[in-house]
């Protein structure tokens, strides 16, 4: 397959604004790993963007694209927190010995199988991000480099097993998402 000719308008632009971007995120957000990484995904997005050469205003475009990420990662985020908090409240108000009530221990076995089949829903790579985070407690950054993908990648995929989990374990127990 032959390779594509390089688009010189498209390296200019990410060579003229890459800074500006990558300035614009730190900004506002608290780690300057995820920001230079969502700088990245932002050319990413660009490079990969197939009207781009009508774009008549390339930097608010590409400012636009980080905005939009930016509001993806803190809707991620609080995904990720209120699912943390449930989970904190939950394991204060579980007794850490169920074995004395054989109903709390069947109640318990079931929410497992629950939690087995929702899994089984996942992608594989979302499932094996879920799973390395949460059940071997690796970091994101080694759950990046075991995966070979990039932290916001891993970020993703985690944020939306976690989201999915909660919202398919939740209908499944009678209580409504709201929208």
């Amino acid at each position: 397959m032959p390779r594509p000719k390089p688009d010189p308008f498209a390296h200019e632009i990410c060579r003229g604004f890459y800074a500006d971007i990558l300035h614009f995120l730190r900004k506002r957000m608290d780690n300057a790993n995820d920001a230079a990484d969502m700088t990245q995904d932002v050319f990413t997005q660009w490079l990969g963007y197939r009207d781009r050469a009508q774009v008549e205003q390339p930097r608010a475009f590409l400012f636009q694209m980080a905005r939009n990420l930016l509001s993806d990662h803190w809707r991620r985020q609080k995904v990720r927190h209120s699912v943390l908090d449930e989970q904190a409240q939950a394991s204060e108000q579980t007794p850490a010995d169920t074995s004395s009530d054989p109903l709390k221990h069947a109640q318990q076995q079931q929410r497992l199988e629950q939690l087995k089949l929702v899994l089984a829903e996942l992608s594989p790579r979302r499932r094996e991000a879920l799973m390395l985070h949460r059940f071997e407690g690796l970091t994101q950054a080694q759950i990046s480099a075991r995966m070979g993908i990039s932290v916001s990648m891993v970020e993703k995929h985690i944020a939306a097993a976690l989201l999915h989990c909660k919202q398919r374990l939740d209908s499944d127990n009678g209580m409504e998402q709201p929208e």
